[in-house]
């Protein structure tokens, strides 16, 4: 029997109960749950409007009022809230984790104002110790009128007292929160700071609060106030934004999704940003301030606006300072990018002003919208702007005027043969810039029977007059002369005629060109392994070509020289004079062929000079 008692022991050891460290847990959360320590007037106006809101929910007609009064190193927060009784303070004050506010606390019929809540996580009055060294909690139920008020005294150490106090001491239903601050925090507790943080977090809140005799709640929200006129809302919000952001908005966007209980409005920045900027918004979860720094509620592309707004139904996380990432928030950023998409439309449809002073500053932004939506591409092609080789034009326009839309990849393309192109009649857009690419290719989707194609060397070569055979044989040996010069470099050299006849010669080449070059230059400095791989991936690339401009009396002259050594230096200073106006990075072969070709020429006229 013994021996079983003692088996029995073993298999079922007594459980125990987890013990925490107060101080730790301070330390855990004001270096890394919470931002600041100025999130304890957060919770404390939270509690104080969740006490309210159930109080109201069994008393509609009960008195929903929060009071704070701060002195030098202590604040005294008063609530006309559901108040609790000495069983609550046990069960819920001095338990981390429980809250009266989940579904599995709730009890005698306040499921159904749960959603109204605006804290569910069980932290309460923990987050005033980041600031406070005591906490003094006296409360008067609501629920039972003839129970006693009680206190709760906690310290900073972990230990806490109740005991319960006179009727006289609490006539009321509510609670009253007494904080001294700790060494250090005393800032905090003052009456300037409290009352900005209190305006700062609670200014849409639903009820009547007030810092010593300041009103704190500024309702209705500037977005939904009324106005005479639309021009007259225009000049509030626009008002409002430079206070709350600091800038003039172009304009301002209305964001109300009913389905989703949100409300607010979205301020248009005055001034381009980059489009991997983090924007952040200004979110209220039942009129308290969540965050500043909301940067998942809008689509990416939206990154031209800030917002500001109030929601019943997004999730904050447990600190109570960001939004979590579920399936309502990815709907919710669907149906407010929606609305800006709407606003856009509209201004294309009513008001091309200021859509043109919109795009003059954030067409990026849109065209980074239009890539993915069809409608918005056909909407704004008569209005994003494109640099072309007939100026900045809509794609729209540019369709007009040439039968095949050519463009580029690169900027550095672009600039190669933009000026010869034009004078040849060939319209190319510059598709370098961020997203300019995408959408001249997306272009025959919403313009059927448009043509676009990509530019190379070939169409622009083929688009340059041949030269008259007979003269082309009568400079072969010159022609040849070239070649044997710019071999080394892998160009090859082609005679034509175009305009501008300022143009003495031209520098083509395509990405496969230069891909082909940077092979070869690797398989040239490879050992005998790597020379053997790379050169088993030699493709058959078109090489880069100079093509010279027969028409330029400058040509002629130098394809009439009977020296074959200075007309491979003539030939590497067209060379290295082409690259430049293509604005090319050059390479330290090139640079190397500039001073040589250079200081040929020097001394080709040094001892022409001589010889004269």
């Amino acid at each position: 029997m013994d021996s079983q008692t003692s088996q029995s022991s073993q298999a079922s050891p007594s459980p125990h109960t987890f013990q925490v460290d107060l101080r730790g847990l301070v330390d855990l959360l004001s270096h890394h749950l919470y931002s600041s320590p100025k999130v304890y007037l957060r919770e404390l106006l939270q509690n104080a409007v969740d006490a309210i809101t159930a109080r109201r929910a069994e008393q509609p007609d009960a008195p929903a009022r929060v009071r704070l009064h701060a002195e030098e190193g202590t604040l005294r927060v008063e609530d006309s809230g559901v108040g609790l009784t000495e069983a609550d303070v046990h069960a819920l004050l001095a338990t981390i984790g429980r809250s009266s506010k989940r579904a599995d606390a709730l009890q005698d019929g306040l499921q159904e104002v749960r959603s109204d809540f605006l804290g569910q996580f069980g932290i309460g009055l923990l987050a005033c110790f980041v600031v406070a060294e005591r906490i003094r909690v006296v409360s008067r139920s609501a629920r039972t009128p003839g129970a006693a008020p009680v206190e709760w005294t906690a310290s900073e150490d972990g230990s806490y007292t109740v005991r319960t106090l006179p009727h006289e001491a609490r006539p009321e239903p509510g609670t009253t929160v007494h904080l001294t601050a700790r060494a250090g925090a005393g800032e905090w507790l003052t009456p300037e700071r409290v009352l900005t943080l209190a305006r700062d977090f609670g200014s849409l809140l639903p009820y009547d609060v007030r810092v010593g005799d300041e009103a704190v709640t500024d309702l209705p929200a500037p977005w939904d106030r009324p106005y005479p006129s639309p021009a007259t809302r225009r000049v509030a919000l626009a008002r409002h934004c430079h206070d709350l952001f600091g800038f003039s908005p172009l304009d301002s966007i209305e964001l109300n999704v009913p389905v989703a209980g949100i409300r607010g409005v979205a301020y248009v920045l005055p001034s381009a940003v980059s489009p991997a900027a983090r924007a952040t918004h200004r979110v209220h979860l039942k009129g308290m301030l969540l965050t500043e720094r909301a940067e998942q509620l809008l689509p990416d592309w939206a990154f031209f606006v800030r917002c500001v707004l109030d929601t019943d139904s997004l999730r904050p996380t447990a600190s109570r300072e960001s939004l979590y990432e579920d399936e309502t928030l990815a709907a919710v950023r669907e149906a407010l990018g929606e609305k800006i998409r709407s606003w856009l439309t509209g201004l294309a449809a009513g008001d091309p002003e200021r859509l043109a002073a919109f795009l003059s500053v954030h067409h990026l932004g849109v065209k980074s919208l239009a890539r993915h939506d069809k409608d918005m591409l056909r909407t704004m092609l008569p209005w994003l702007p494109f640099e072309t080789t007939d100026g900045q034009l809509s794609l729209e326009e540019f369709a007009q005027r040439h039968p095949v839309v050519h463009f580029t990849r690169t900027v550095e393309e672009y600039r190669q043969v933009a000026p010869i192109a034009s004078a040849q009649g060939v319209g190319v857009v510059n598709g370098g810039y961020t997203y300019d690419s995408d959408l001249v290719e997306a272009l025959p989707s919403v313009r059927p029977g448009t043509v676009v194609a990509e530019l190379d060397t070939d169409t622009v070569t083929a688009h340059l007059d041949a030269v008259d055979p007979a003269d082309e044989l009568a400079l072969s040996g010159f022609l040849a002369a070239a070649r044997a010069t710019l071999e080394p470099l892998g160009c090859d050299v082609v005679l034509r005629a175009f305009r501008p006849l300022s143009v003495p010669a031209l520098h083509l080449d395509d990405r496969s060109a230069r891909h082909e070059q940077a092979r070869a230059e690797a398989e040239a400095r490879a050992d005998d392994l790597w020379a053997g791989i790379l050169g088993s991936l030699r493709g058959s690339a078109p090489r880069a070509r100079l093509v010279l401009n027969h028409l330029n009396p400058l040509i002629r002259r130098i394809s009439s020289l009977g020296d074959p050594e200075l007309i491979g230096t003539a030939t590497e200073s067209l060379y290295g004079q082409a690259l430049l106006m293509a604005q090319r990075p050059l390479r330290p072969a090139d640079s190397a062929l500039l001073n040589r070709s250079f200081m040929g020429l020097l001394e080709w006229a040094t001892n022409g000079e001589e010889g004269r």
